[in-house]
């Protein structure tokens, strides 16, 4: 066979599939209206969006992938066809630090697929109180970052909201240098947010000594900024090089190669337990001696794993912390439950802010 019908040929077998495909996935849609349907008939308040359910999903894309695609590509496709069918039987609004392009859109896109409504806000606190109004179904906000830790604006948040963290997402950063200027020397000013500024520190100490940096609310502000004011450059992603129409100078600025966020995804719905989860939680102490101990002890006691621990002002009284820790399991599993019973011995606050299964990728 010559080489021309044998290519002819993988395409029609290539066509075939494609057919195929398509058929499965219209089928699925309407599995999706089908659910839909049997939801409003049996529940009062449905809840059309399930954390659970969609990650045991992805684990098994995962559990059966055997290349030659990458389980992320994979679980990006499936992804996006969960959220299509998701949007037949109910369109899912989202709320995010905006406005368009910043890294916390992109980690929506990443968790919640492109049939999602997008919801950009000015501020952190802004999307706590969308979705505490239920104006918008869920947020997603910036937890933490591994080269500057944590953001305080959502910490904060976390002290007086009644929301849950109902899933977690880990997006790789890349930062870039966005301007439309012909030479670098033409640059006055450098927006960006300022875990982003602090991110780039040693980029812009060795290129750009004497330029002025300008922290604004996000990455996207300081692309919009960079596309209206001249001689202003911006640090943010490709999203916003590509939505504000701004060259990318120097790429990839970031000073941790393995520069990572982790976002946190707020609802109103408890999570069931799936096997691979996380609990957060909202831990006090009183000012005295060997009280962090006694806030440490009980879970190593029943061997949870912490993976995170960070403190913030209480705002209650000078020099009173309030403690964000993070542990391995569900709130239902029983070593937690009796770290959390000795716990409540010694602090006068546990406060549960999520129990939800651990990022895929």
């Amino acid at each position: 066979m010559s080489t021309t019908n044998n290519l002819a040929t993988v395409r029609a077998q290539i066509d075939e599939l494609d057919e195929k495909i398509q058929n499965l996935i219209t089928q699925r849609a309407g599995l999706a209206t089908e659910v839909a349907q049997a939801k409003y008939a049996q529940e009062t308040k449905p809840v059309f969006y399930r954390p659970e359910r969609e990650v045991e999903v992805l684990r098994n894309v995962i559990a059966r992938n055997k290349g030659p695609l990458s389980n992320e590509t994979l679980t990006r496709i499936f992804r996006e066809i969960m959220s299509d069918c998701l949007a037949l039987q109910q369109p899912l609004k989202i709320a995010f630090l905006g406005p368009a392009g910043t890294y916390s859109q992109a980690a929506v896109y990443k968790h919640f697929g492109h049939a999602a409504q997008n919801i950009p806000l000015q501020t952190i606190e802004e999307v706590f109180r969308e979705v505490e109004a239920q104006t918008a179904n869920y947020g997603v906000v910036p937890v933490e970052n591994s080269t500057e830790g944590g953001v305080n604006q959502t910490l904060d948040g976390f002290i007086n909201t009644s929301l849950k963290i109902c899933g977690e997402i880990e997006l790789p950063i890349h930062h870039h240098l966005l301007a439309n200027v012909d030479k670098v020397e033409q640059i006055q000013r450098i927006y960006s947010h300022q875990q982003s500024l602090a991110q780039c520190h040693h980029w812009l100490n060795s290129h750009l000594p004497q330029v002025e940096r300008i922290a604004v609310n996000s990455n996207a502000e300081a692309a919009r900024r960079a596309f209206n004011e001249a001689g202003t450059a911006a640090i943010a992603g490709q999203m916003a090089a590509d939505i504000y129409q701004l060259r990318i100078i120097a790429s990839r600025i970031e000073d941790n190669i393995n520069n990572t966020t982790r976002f946190a995804v707020l609802g109103q719905q408890e999570i069931p337990p799936t096997g691979g989860d996380k609990t957060s939680l909202l831990l006090s102490t009183p000012n005295q001696p060997g009280a962090l101990y006694d806030l440490l002890e009980p879970f190593a006691h029943n061997q949870v794993n912490m993976t995170r621990i960070e403190s913030r002002p209480s705002r209650q009284g000078i020099w009173e912390y309030v403690f964000f820790v993070d542990i391995e399991g569900h709130i239902q599993d029983a070593p937690i439950v009796n770290a959390l019973q000795t716990l409540a011995k010694y602090t006068g606050l546990i406060k549960h802010l999520g129990s939800y299964p651990r990022a895929i990728l």
